[in-house]
């Protein structure tokens, strides 16, 4: 390439990037909301939803309809749909956008995200104001539709959305996690099924059912070469949760890391003892577990209540072949527990976040919309499409969706049993569940929590040494690589001036990299002209 095209490459480059890396200083800061008097039903808006589906078509067939439906009752508010597979891409989308005032008007999120997002001024909506609104709050006169009042909501998950003093998000569905277990080859290895199971006996079956492998490398068990007893699909969740059930440290709501502890280390090294006698893995290395559970390579399957239409050999959607499938009775199950008397189990599931905009009656039609999530037909329809629950105690309480309960088994699709037992599950246990610290930084401490058993878990199938050094040099790589150590001085800097977006961090990172690269470009020719 000649010397005239890399320099202007270089140029080009600084061009393009710096008025991108500008985007956190000159990004125009928007005004606090303030709740408009009146709603003006002759004026149009056009806002945005991002949404979350499992892939499955009769989720995305919700959304669509819900928002036909509202249509007719607002037709001065047009809803765009987009939808995503996964959190974190919406998550990251999200960022990306608040770089450039894009945001959605209306997100399906998580309140980690949130805390995140709100390292932009006045970037997601206080709801307090909005939900007290005599005329368009939760139930308001003027909401032309039967929307829940705040005591309609399920206290507990309400209260799940609010962190820092004010309510971020309304919550959409609630699930938690299950354990999906074979119980007909539980009982061909000679155990009964607790009331409740306890990680010892997860442990202990799923050692035996390892050690029926035979010297041709059959396990007596299934009849097959592959058996993973033992399968977590988040085991960010797995982590936790057990410290969770040990009352150990994990996080301080001011964002004190406190996960780097003694029972930590017990966790991994039952992990790392267990890999290595093939009793455990997780759906990073191994893949999914329903696969593997209806397949009958897998014994103890977790994974979210939010995910049952998968689970079980007459499940609905089933992503192996037929001629895979093996027939057993699947047990829908609590996730194994330290105390059996005192159950802790995550609460889970979407919620709902308003983002700001320039226009208050734009962020009121969307505040709308938002309400119209939780309107007994949404609601009970979208819990009818997996083991989710609904939000609110209208819905629970409707005799619609408690017919829906009650015709468990009647058929593999709408009224699946292993579904409609997951949703029970949590309805049971509502007390039951808890949620961790929020904090800017807290989505990152989550991820490192799954990720210090996925790294153990994936050393021991290597067979690296996994001692004092490993846990060690572990504990400072996971620091290093989620930022632990920055955490605590996140609010400082929000004071200062913001965090920068991951977006607009690595921009200016492109920007001092461009620089350098004409810097050492000057210097390269002045020595040959020098030369000269």
């Amino acid at each position: 390439m000649r010397k005239q095209n890399v320099l202007a490459l270089l140029l080009c480059a600084l061009c393009i990037i710096a008025p991108l890396s500008g985007c956190h200083g000159d990004r125009k800061e928007l005004p606090t909301f303030a709740v408009p008097e009146e709603f003006d039903t002759e004026k149009q808006y056009e806002i945005t939803f991002w949404a979350k589906n499992d892939t499955n078509m009769t989720q995305v067939n919700i959304y669509k309809e819900t928002i036909a439906d509202f249509s007719e009752i607002y037709p001065n508010i047009t809803v765009n749909l987009r939808l995503y597979t996964d959190y974190g891409k919406i998550y990251n989308d999200v960022i990306t956008n608040i770089a450039t005032n894009t945001t959605p008007n209306v997100c399906i999120t998580y309140p980690d995200h949130i805390a995140t997002y709100l390292t932009g001024t006045n970037v997601v909506v206080p709801l307090d104001d909005l939900m007290a609104d005599e005329k368009y709050g939760l139930g308001g006169q003027e909401i032309l539709f039967d929307a829940p009042a705040r005591d309609e909501i399920v206290p507990k998950f309400l209260s799940e959305c609010s962190f820092a003093g004010r309510t971020y998000a309304l919550p959409f569905m609630r699930s938690t996690e299950a354990c999906y277990v074979n119980k007909t080859y539980v009982e061909a290895l000679g155990y009964t099924l607790p009331d409740v199971l306890t990680w010892d006996f997860v442990w202990e079956v799923s050692e035996a059912a390892a050690a029926t492998k035979g010297e041709d490398g059959v396990f007596g068990i299934n009849g097959q070469k592959v058996l993973l007893p033992f399968i977590y699909k988040s085991t960010d969740n797995m982590m936790i949760s057990i410290l969770k059930q040990e009352d150990a440290g994990y996080s301080t709501s001011t964002g004190e890391i406190l996960i780097f502890n003694d029972t930590t280390k017990a966790v991994l090294e039952t992990v790392a003892e267990h890999t290595g006698n093939g009793a455990f893995s997780t759906f990073k290395i191994s893949g999914y577990p329903a696969n593997f559970l209806n397949a009958g390579q897998c014994i103890f399957a977790i994974d979210s209540t939010g995910g049952a239409t998968w689970m079980g050999s007459d499940a609905p959607l089933v992503d192996i072949p037929e001629e895979n499938l093996v027939k057993f009775e699947t047990a829908v199950m609590t996730i194994p527990q330290t105390d059996p008397d005192n159950p802790k189990m995550i609460s889970q599931g979407p919620s709902v976040c308003v983002f700001n905009k320039d226009d208050p009656d734009e962020v009121l039609a969307s505040w709308i919309f938002t309400q119209y999530l939780l309107t007994n037909k949404v609601q009970i329809a979208y819990s009818g499409t997996e083991g989710y629950l609904p939000v609110t105690l209208k819905a629970q309480n409707s005799d619609e969706y408690l017919d829906y309960l009650s015709r468990e088994g009647e058929d593999n699709e709408m009224y699946y049993d292993v579904k409609i037992k997951a949703s029970r599950l949590l309805l049971d246990n509502i007390d039951n569940t808890f949620v961790t610290p929020v904090f800017n930084g807290s989505a990152s401490l989550r991820d490192a929590a799954g990720q210090l058993i996925e790294n153990v878990t994936k050393s021991v199938r290597r067979k690296q040494t996994v001692d004092d050094a490993y846990y060690e040099k572990l504990y400072a790589d996971i620091t290093s690589l989620y930022r632990l150590d920055q955490v605590e001085t996140t609010e400082a800097v929000k004071e200062a001036l913001g965090p920068l977006p991951i977006t607009a961090v690595a921009l200016l990172g492109a920007l001092g990299a461009a620089w350098v690269g004409i810097a050492v470009y000057s210097a390269i020719q002045f020595a040959k002209k020098r030369k000269k």
